[in-house]
């Protein structure tokens, strides 16, 4: 989930399969690497979409601007999955075919469009060697990962100068690139990509200013100081010691905020986080600081195996295995979900809270000051920040609490939701 934007808010033992830079990929093809595969999601769904549509990120055609229920998407068949980026819409169908709308200014549609004709607001596809298991996309970004682990990338990267480029400094990539071999997971902020490696290890590239990538120092964090720009575009390890105890430091889940990064420790579920943390959407006390360059143990998020978190603008979401949802980070526009006397004296949540009202859930999401979840009914709520309309309730006001969206998703089961800057993308059956 993200936003676009030029300026960022906020104060300003290496082991497993390579992670190699698109133009080194064919040079070092004979290297030996896990057999990776890569499962998508199975269950098709019709896509609707809600809230702002200025730049055609809902689907719905050049006249359509904003929807404040959720929409069906025209000519779109056998998705089984969505992803919503800053300003545009991901599809992935269940034969691995990916469907792209939205903005296209800095490539991240994968495809060739024109504003004239119109086909930058309607699904087209875009082209990619071989079948795709899983999505992420952020602010100007999208990557797309191969049932074989194979990781292609199109857009580009920003940063509170402006353009950083892709892979190479200064250039947006208008269509996919092969970017990493044998990954078995990915996630995007808004300007920053976390890959998750065969055996267990966080690889990231983009934007550093808020300690997002977690392998690069303060001082060299902005345009990677004296390293320059192709250091953070680069994909780079992020190292982590191994944990008192443990016999390994391999990760097995990895989720993102717009600028944040958060990574499940297999062998004790423990949840590592570094970025942003100038509202608590990394934790507490014991998490010190407004920006965690390097991966820090969330002590704050002991206590619970999180099956899931997934992080806004400055607010986190998280869901154990039991399916109960808690929140935590910045409370403004009822984000948290905790009611509007809650935390009291307007105080972020600094450790992960309760979300009431909500039990036995599956899903959950966050879009930049919004949130989702869905239950095992198939009911999706939502909450937060109402004047884009992405909540689906067919108002603009803040929402405090979760709220069951109906309209053309009453008795319908959704199966994913997806939070973006301005709008929601949902696939239902």
């Amino acid at each position: 989930m993200a936003r676009r934007k030029d300026k960022k808010p906020g104060p300003s033992r290496k082991r497993g399969p390579p992670v190699e830079n698109s133009p080194s990929v064919a040079k070092r093809a004979k290297v030996v690497e896990k057999e990776v595969v890569v499962e998508r999601r199975k269950v098709p769904g019709q896509v609707y979409t809600v809230g702002q549509g200025d730049v055609g990120q809902l689907g719905l055609g050049p006249d359509v601007m904003e929807k404040s229920r959720p929409a069906p998407v025209p000519n779109l068949d056998n998705v089984v999955d969505v992803v919503a980026g800053g300003m545009h819409t991901l599809c992935l169908t269940a034969d691995g075919k990916v469907w792209s709308f939205g903005c296209n200014d800095e490539g991240a549609l994968g495809r060739q469009t024109s504003s004239l004709d119109g086909t930058e607001t309607t699904p087209g596809q875009v082209e990619l060697p071989e079948p795709v298991a899983k999505l992420s996309a952020g602010d100007s970004h999208s990557v797309a990962l191969t049932v074989s682990g194979r990781a292609f990338m199109w857009g580009n990267f920003r940063d509170s100068s402006g353009q950083m480029g892709l892979i190479v400094e200064g250039q947006a990539e208008r269509e996919p690139k092969l970017v990493a071999t044998g990954i078995v997971e990915i996630a995007s902020g808004s300007d920053h990509v976390v890959m998750l490696t065969a055996d267990g290890n966080l690889v990231t590239r983009g934007c550093a200013e808020q300690g997002q990538l977690g392998r690069v120092a303060a001082m060299f964090s902005s345009r990677g100081g004296r390293r320059a720009t192709n250091y953070l575009l680069e994909p780079g390890t992020v190292r982590v010691h191994r944990p008192k105890g443990c016999k390994s430091s391999a990760f097995d889940r990895i989720w993102t905020g717009a600028y944040t990064t958060y990574a499940r420790l297999e062998e004790t579920g423990a949840i590592y986080g570094f970025g942003l943390n100038n509202y608590h959407q990394l934790g507490g006390s014991d998490e010190g600081g407004t920006i965690l360059h390097m991966p820090e143990l969330l002590g704050s998020c002991a206590g619970h195996r999180w099956k899931a978190v997934s992080g806004g603008q400055h607010h986190a979401l998280l869901l154990n295995e039991e399916g109960s949802v808690f929140s935590m980070g910045r409370k403004e526009y009822g984000r948290l979900g905790l009611g509007a006397a809650n935390p009291p004296d307007n105080d972020d949540q600094e450790t992960p809270g309760p979300v009431p009202g909500l039990s036995n859930c599956t899903e959950i999401s966050c879009g930049e000051a919004v949130s989702f979840a869905v239950d095992e009914e198939g009911r999706l709520h939502s909450w937060g920040f109402g004047t884009n309309g992405q909540l689906g309730h067919g108002e603009d006001e803040d929402v405090f609490e979760p709220k069951v969206v109906g309209g053309k998703l009453t008795g319908k089961k959704t199966l994913v939701v997806s939070g973006g800057g301005q709008h929601t993308v949902i696939l239902a059956s």
